[in-house]
């Protein structure tokens, strides 16, 4: 088994997430350069870019269905089957998105369209996603 999917399967099997919600919005400026945080209202919690889609209300979000975003094909096949964000499945995708993708779909061949890869604090900044519903 890869690294990768040992760490999933252990962020996805652990009976209780322990991300630090403070510590997650202090290192979400790593993010902003793509993504913004705006509310349902439409004020922006956080004004960042729109390369990726809007954070607000995440988790719990059907995964690759913000509405009117352009998500690449392996995302969005990634939640065809009615799968939600959750804070263990965001902080493993956050590591490595197109190892993740790979392992949800098994395809040999998804891609990511988000390079970016937080390889220390996921479960921080899953958290603090978390607080944002």
């Amino acid at each position: 088994m890869t690294f990768r999917l040992i760490l999933a399967i252990a962020l996805l099997s652990s009976p209780a997430f322990a991300g630090d919600a403070a510590k997650g919005e202090a290192d979400f400026k790593k993010c902003k350069a793509c993504h913004g945080i705006t509310a349902a209202d439409g004020s922006d919690i956080v004004k960042g870019g729109k390369t990726g889609p809007n954070l607000f209300g995440l988790i719990g979000r059907q995964i690759g269905s913000y509405p009117d975003f352009k998500y690449g094909d392996s995302i969005v096949a990634a939640g065809a089957d009615g799968s939600v964000w959750d804070e263990a499945s965001l902080a493993a995708y956050l590591v490595d998105p197109t190892a993740w993708l790979k392992d949800k779909t098994g395809d040999a061949g998804a891609k990511s369209k988000m390079t970016f890869k937080l390889t220390k604090g996921s479960e921080d900044m899953a958290a603090y996603l978390a607080t944002l519903n």
